[in-house]
């Protein structure tokens, strides 16, 4: 058999392999990029504060003199729209006004009625620009009860259509209720 000579052995192990230096130079670089990011923001907050504290201790004359950049904001709120009162049954009182009559004995008695209405809430609290529908319902008709319905506009100008109704005798009583208000 022969002998095979061995190369000798190295004194010093073998370099790291070429990939794991940019990992390292790579990870130091993230590691002084966030120190110099926290340091930058640390500064500029200090900065702020300083800023802050001078304009607090501004004398009082200076204050006075900022004092009218308030008064755009008071007549801002003076040109919001102003609120209504949202109108329902309650906002109004209804009569019947009778403006025709005519009995038949013991047959009963034909009528002509109109609604009577008037604001239970302030006239100023109700919106000029808004339409409501009133309806309403007159009881004593011998046929049951008549559903009418009436428009008040701009306030006070109401519409209607005059109500005629049969009675069965001429002792019936005539009565009105408000039963729904929608705005338009």
């Amino acid at each position: 058999m022969t002998d095979a000579v061995l190369p000798p052995m190295p004194s010093d192990p073998p370099p790291p392999p070429p990939s794991e230096a940019p990992k390292k130079s790579r990870i130091i670089a993230v590691i002084i990029g966030s120190a110099a990011a926290v340091i930058a923001a640390v500064v500029v907050t200090g900065i702020v504060v300083v800023q802050a504290e001078k304009d607090d201790n501004k004398p009082a004359a200076t204050a006075e003199k900022s004092a009218p950049k308030a008064e755009p904001a008071i007549e801002a709120t003076e040109d919001t729209e102003p609120t209504y009162t949202d109108l329902d049954a309650d906002s109004f009182t209804i009569d019947l006004k009778t403006k025709s009559r005519q009995c038949f004995g013991s047959a009963g008695c034909n009528l002509t009625v109109e609604p009577s209405l008037s604001l239970a809430v302030d006239s100023e609290d109700v919106d000029p620009d808004a339409t409501y529908e009133i309806t309403y319902e007159i009881r004593g008709d011998e046929s049951g009860p008549v559903i009418e319905t009436a428009e008040l506009t701009e306030q006070t100008s109401l519409s209607y259509t005059p109500s005629s109704i049969s009675t069965v005798s001429a002792r019936t009583k005539v009565s009105v209720k408000i039963t729904d208000v929608q705005k338009q």
